[in-house]
């Protein structure tokens, strides 16, 4: 005979610190999961009570009190269904990751995690013990596996499972997204579905937490390691799946969602970082620099994806040296957007300040010091309104300008959060091709003229920099992949321009430590993923 069971899986967008309003999710998503989709379990992701990552949330010394009171709640709140959801807890002393079964005001068991990452964003070992024990129940005489996020990424836990003579595996995750990630998950999923020979239930959080983005993508897979069924990126859901412990076929009631191709999640990533950072922390809008160039005319777009027009304030803020294609062309940006666009001109401020260090200057030839004093004053303008009007500025510096300096230290990089941070310039390109595909904001001449600061006559970014299809191939072997500078010059790249860029990277570090944060897109970010030291004896080479 077979037994059915049917679980909900509850891809949800929880508050870091938020236990109370955490907890109320919770008890809100399962009475719907139990009244209207007619569910006997629904698992949530991994510290959804608390929120991922807590980081040092975990060393307050009342997080013991909150989970228990939020545990005391669901036990109370919550009947009919069972309930398996993650939270940070004390046991004998240690803290511990892990994951409880809730059911009809009683914690059947509970398990803690066994593999804790420590690396890239990851630093569980900071906060978290080991848990080495399986973590099994019996539900009407079949025995169901626990596991939460990483220990399904390692042989362990699943051979653990499997001895155990499990029917079914539960996996709850918050686990942040990074461009290819998805496919690599379910390749993974499907091989230890297959060790265990049972099916996997994945449930993953979504949403954006500083700089990472949860993408969700919850999935089932069965005991041959097919997946039977997709969920959504980016976005909310609770979906229902019917689960046969007798023989392990499982079926989903909602149709599978295809995986989104490289541009169109990245750009999906940014929306959602964006619209989180802005409405987790009460800013009533974003303001930011509009100049007519590629990166501020890709960070709009998200921005009005992410918050709507009316939530967004371009302003333009020419001088002598900026052309009348970029007025026209952020003018055209702001009306295709439908956003507020005003233009203010940086002239007098910007002789205002001459004028009052002609004493310190005399005797001086122009130089850098000039141009950045244009990009600081545009900088005051905008936090400026940033005060006034409570709104965050955005800056709009991409990863490939991050990496060696290309910015300036309260000018450019004034303000509270860098879209494209982790965005290589080519990239920057593509997005602004995906946006277009579905609806024209972004003029063709901002995409295919040569990229310019339009800090002195006639510049461009290549007078200062390689090419960028050059730069970011470079880049991607020295920050994402650490090879040596001499390993990307057998790669077949200049040795002059290859060391010239590892040198930038390196000397710019105490620019990036005080950059604004900025959603993670990478699997080597600047910032969590990527920590180096500003004062070092570090030589080029090998």
């Amino acid at each position: 005979m077979s037994k059915v069971i049917r679980v909900a899986m509850a891809q949800l967008n929880l508050l870091v610190g938020d236990i109370p309003g955490n907890t109320e999710r919770v008890i809100e998503t399962a009475i719907k999961a139990r009244d209207e989709l007619g569910a006997g379990m629904v698992l949530y992701p991994e510290l959804a009570l608390s929120g991922y990552p807590p980081e040092d949330l975990l060393l307050r010394p009342s997080l013991e009190l909150r989970i228990d009171q939020a545990l005391a709640a669901l036990k109370q709140q919550v009947s009919g269904i069972t309930l398996v959801v993650g939270y940070p807890r004390y046991r004998n002393g240690a803290l511990y990751n892990m994951l409880g079964v809730i059911r009809d005001g009683a914690l059947i068991t509970e398990y803690a995690k066994q593999c804790l990452p420590n690396y890239q964003v990851f630093d569980e070992k900071r906060y978290f013990a080991a848990g080495n024990e399986p973590g099994v129940f019996e539900l009407d005489g079949h025995k169901i596996g626990l596991s939460v996020c990483e220990d399904i990424w390692h042989s362990a836990p699943v051979e653990q499972l499997k001895a155990a003579g499990v029917s079914l595996i539960l996996n709850i995750n918050a686990s942040p997204f990074h461009a290819g990630k998805p496919a690599v998950r379910t390749e993974v999923i499907g091989r230890h579905a297959r060790s265990a020979g049972c099916p996997v239930l994945y449930v993953n959080q979504v949403g954006g937490q500083d700089e990472l983005i949860f993408d969700g993508g919850s999935q089932a897979v069965d005991a041959e390691g097919n997946q039977v069924f997709a969920g959504a990126f980016f976005e909310e859901a609770l979906y229902t799946l019917n689960v046969d412990l007798e023989t392990g076929r499982v079926d989903a009631e909602q149709p599978s969602l295809p995986l989104p191709g490289l541009e169109e999640s990245v750009y999906n990533a940014l929306v959602l970082g964006v619209r989180d950072y802005v409405r987790k922390n009460g800013f009533k809008g974003v303001v930011l620099g509009l100049s007519g160039g590629i990166d501020s005319a890709v960070t709009v777009a998200v921005a009005v994806d992410a918050l709507g027009t009316a939530a967004v304030e371009a302003v333009m803020m020419p001088f002598r040296y900026t052309s009348n294609i970029s007025i026209e062309d952020a003018a055209e940006e702001a009306q295709l957007l439908g956003i507020r666009h005003s233009v203010i001109s940086i002239e007098p401020m910007y002789e205002s300040f001459m004028a009052a260090l002609a004493d310190e200057f005399a005797g001086t030839s122009m130089d850098t010091t000039e141009e950045n004093l244009q990009a600081r004053c545009r900088g005051v303008l905008l936090m400026a309104i940033s005060n006034k009007k409570g709104y965050l500025v955005l800056t709009t510096g991409n990863k490939s300008e991050m990496a060696v300096g290309y910015s300036t230290l309260y000018g450019d990089m004034a303000g509270g959060f860098d879209v494209l941070k982790d965005v290589p310039k080519t990239l920057v390109y593509r997005l602004a091709e995906y946006r277009n595909s579905i609806s024209p904001v972004i003029p063709q001449r901002v995409i295919t003229r040569p990229p310019s600061a339009e800090l002195r006559p006639d510049q461009k970014d290549q007078d200062s920099l390689p090419d960028y299809d050059v730069l970011d191939r470079i880049l991607e072997l020295y920050v994402e992949r650490d090879y040596s500078a001499r390993a990307i010059i057998a790669e077949g790249f200049d040795e002059s321009v290859v060391n010239r860029v590892v040198r930038l990277v390196d000397i710019n570090e105490y620019k990036r430590r005080q950059a604004p944060v900025g959603p993670r897109i990478t699997e080597r970010g600047f910032g969590r993923d990527r920590r180096y030291p500003i004062t070092s004896g570090w030589k080029l080479g090998e």
